[in-house]
């Protein structure tokens, strides 16, 4: 069924008028499924147009597609994508400033803390002195990240636990909006042999003073790179600001797709979204500007790699990841993060005139409204 935008309109305005606790018919499922492959078939289709714009566009294995010079591909996103994937490790519950793309948007304050003295491994707590155990008794991972929520809120707790896996050669990385990194707490991080560092800098809105510390990191840790959403908002503000970017002699760039949750999905109210493979909902807009950004930087020849770490990219990390884990054939966590479709959050894209369905075909017969028996 290849619903027309006008009929998925319709639909989509009926189904966001339903009690949340109401379940919708089999033959309503197939209208909802129909329109979110015709909305991603033409922003497939939009996307491959622009990757075929860019003539140094690479492959990692056909995971994902990055642009640049390879022996720059942060080894993290190898551990995750290739690996035994992206081994989460989470110390701190509070951030300095709160960002309208955050997971946690609206919910800093509720993150419940790991514990005094401990941190969360694979979903099991710890002490520093445990992790010599862990170590001596499960297959070390390919790589381990720092994540959730800011670091350098107690970066100081972090030293031994980094020297540790140093010590075993486990390849390390750690996430940061970069604000409260100082010179000390960079060298210091490189001193315990973190091998890589992303700044988040689309959270600090390129500050100049995050970009210094992106050029200090790089004289203290081997690997260093910015790890932001893709908004218009830092879209426009990098090219603004791009050559003292550069000039920090940054390895990479990654630009994660936005995708959405409860907490942030009404900071961007009203604009036009879709669905990956039913699971991710992101605005058109985030992989449209990444590859945008992709095509610039292939044309001028930066000298780093910029990664396009799409939804595409995550559905094939949570395939990795559950191979390694030696799951069954087919077996993964990507889903919709959400326990109810939010039908109205497409009604924009549904009633954008410049957004077009590649075909459209008549409703069948039973599934027009008025001719489904409830």
């Amino acid at each position: 069924m290849k619903i027309s935008k006008k009929d998925a309109l319709k639909w989509f305005e009926f189904f966001s008028t339903l009690p949340e606790e109401e379940e919708i018919m089999t033959k309503q499922q197939e209208i909802v499924y129909s329109a979110f492959a015709q909305i991603e078939a033409a922003i497939d289709y939009r996307n491959d147009m622009l990757m075929s714009e860019i003539k140094g566009l690479k492959s990692l294995k056909n995971r994902t597609f990055f642009v640049g010079n390879e022996s720059k591909f942060p080894r993290g996103c190898r551990s995750c994508l290739l690996g035994t994937g992206l081994n989460a490790i989470r110390k701190t519950n509070k951030c300095n400033i709160e960002c309208k793309f955050c997971y946690d948007y609206g919910e800093l304050e509720n993150i419940p803390p790991v514990g005094e003295g401990m941190w969360e491994i694979g979903g099991t707590r710890f002490y520093d002195r445990d992790i010599d155990l862990l170590l001596s008794i499960q297959k070390k991972p390919t790589g381990i990240c720092y994540v959730y929520l800011e670091p350098f809120m107690e970066i100081e707790k972090y030293y031994p636990v980094i020297r540790k896996f140093s010590d075993a050669q486990v390849h390390q990385h750690l996430y940061t909006n970069g604000i409260l990194a100082t010179e000390e707490t960079l060298k210091a991080l490189g001193e315990a042999g973190l091998d890589e560092i992303r700044f988040n800098l689309g959270a600090s809105e390129c500050s100049d003073k995050v970009i210094e510390n992106i050029g200090t990191a790089k004289k203290y840790i081997k690997s260093v790179g910015i790890e932001t959403p893709m908004t218009p908002e830092f879209f426009q503000i990098f090219f603004m600001k791009k050559q003292d970017i550069l000039e920090t002699k940054l390895d990479f760039i990654n630009c994660a797709e936005l995708h959405l949750n409860e907490n942030n999905i009404n900071n961007y109210y009203g604009e036009d979204m879709y669905i990956s493979r039913q699971g991710y909902i992101s605005p058109i807009w985030s992989r449209e500007l990444t590859l945008k950004f992709m095509k610039t930087a292939d044309e001028e020849k930066w000298d780093l790699v910029v990664h396009d770490c799409s939804n595409y990219t995550k559905f094939a990390r949570d395939l990795n990841l559950s191979s390694k884990e030696g799951k069954w054939f087919g077996a993964s966590n990507y889903a919709c993060e959400f326990s109810r479709i939010p039908y109205e959050a497409f009604l924009p894209i549904l009633g954008d005139d410049n957004f077009k369905f590649l075909s459209e075909e008549e409703l069948p017969e039973g599934y027009k409204p008025g001719e489904m028996i409830f």
